[in-house]
């Protein structure tokens, strides 16, 4: 089986304030509300951690456990940001990616050489400041209790054979789906660790738990084939330009042309992707438009390339001959850029 990843950036929110306020880089940092309306905590540092103060808790309550931290107000808007630029390093040895909210996701590696999770953790610890915490296992629960146990960085890998030696000591809280009614169900066996919850008969757990207990069975033994659920959320990136006036000048188009494929191939590379489909929209003045697109062998590979691309096809229009109103270039049929390592691989192989 392949490995899979688990990648965390703990007390994400806390660690981004961080970055924005260097003053806040030595004391303990709380993420929340306002606490004069009794705000919650919504992300917390290890240090304030340490002296109780929990995520869910009011940020009054966290201050009195922790009264040398300093909360900061939540900016939604800015950890977005900043989340989709860890996705795209995620996406950089990626197969695959399962997000799991803003701060972490599951990964299916790519299958080319030198895909590695210590290269991963340098990548977002050099590109955004970030701690990183990677899980590594065959099994897809497993990867992501191996990352939670690690502290604030690193990796940590359950070898294939070991699985075992690592679920027996762990409370059955740490297993999927038991929750705080189910703890309590098994504390009426005697069960508080996952050793001790092997010892029950099927039958006992099927009669106690239904279905249920059967599946927190299988996870107990290591039993998994959950597969990580990739998707693509974007299919294609974009801009355009307006003419006020209609322009007819054909060296300005071409310059806007090139301005346009610069802005879609840095926020390509930016984001983690590649593309395949290049295309220019044209609108002209009095109505009409006109498009033209090619679908390309390899990856589309930097500003100049897709610049040349449309320029081509701007010679192939009615361009210059009628006034244009609206110009447009788009890449489209996206892919992780690990893509493009995986289709080099193929060629140095060959």
């Amino acid at each position: 089986m392949a490995p899979i990843w688990f990648a965390e950036v703990p007390s994400f929110y806390a660690e981004i304030e961080r970055l924005r306020d260097p003053r806040l880089r030595s004391r303990a940092v709380l993420v929340g509300g306002d606490p004069r309306k009794k705000g919650k905590v919504q992300s917390v540092s290890l240090e304030a951690e340490t002296a109780g103060v929990r995520v869910g808790m009011e940020v009054r309550r966290a201050l009195e456990l922790c009264p040398q931290a300093r909360a900061v107000r939540t900016d939604m808007a800015y950890y977005r940001e900043v989340s989709g630029s860890l996705r795209a390093c995620f996406r950089r040895d990626a197969q695959a990616i399962e997000p799991l909210g803003l701060d972490s996701a599951f990964i299916q590696p790519s299958s080319r050489k030198g895909s590695d999770p210590n290269r991963l953790l340098e990548k977002v610890r050099d590109t955004l400041g970030l701690p990183l915490r990677i899980g590594v296992a065959e099994i897809k629960f497993l990867a992501r209790l191996a990352g939670e146990d690690l502290g604030r960085e690193g990796v940590f890998r359950i070898r294939p054979g070991s699985e075992s030696d690592f679920l027996r000591p762990l409370p059955v809280s740490r297993l999927p789906g038991v929750g705080p009614r189910t703890v309590s169900t098994l504390l009426d066996l005697g069960v508080r660790s996952v050793g001790e919850l092997l010892g029950v008969d099927e039958s006992e757990m099927e009669s106690r738990l239904g279905n249920h207990g059967l599946r927190i069975l299988e996870f107990a033994r290591g039993e998994d084939d959950s597969v990580v659920q990739g998707r693509q959320t974007r299919q294609s990136l974009s801009r355009e330009i307006t003419f006020e006036p209609p322009e007819s000048d054909l060296g300005v188009m071409d310059e806007q042309i090139e301005r346009l494929s610069r802005e879609i191939a840095m926020r390509l590379d930016r984001e983690g992707w590649i593309g395949h489909r290049v295309s220019l929209r044209l609108s002209f003045e009095g109505g009409g438009t006109s498009t033209r697109s090619r679908t390309l062998g390899r990856p589309v590979d930097g500003a100049r390339d897709l610049a040349a691309l449309a320029q081509g096809f701007l010679a192939s229009t009615q361009a210059g001959s009628r006034p244009l109103r609206r110009l447009g270039v788009a890449v489209a049929q996206l892919a992780p850029s690990a893509e493009r390592d995986r289709q080099l691989d193929l060629f140095g192989d060959s």
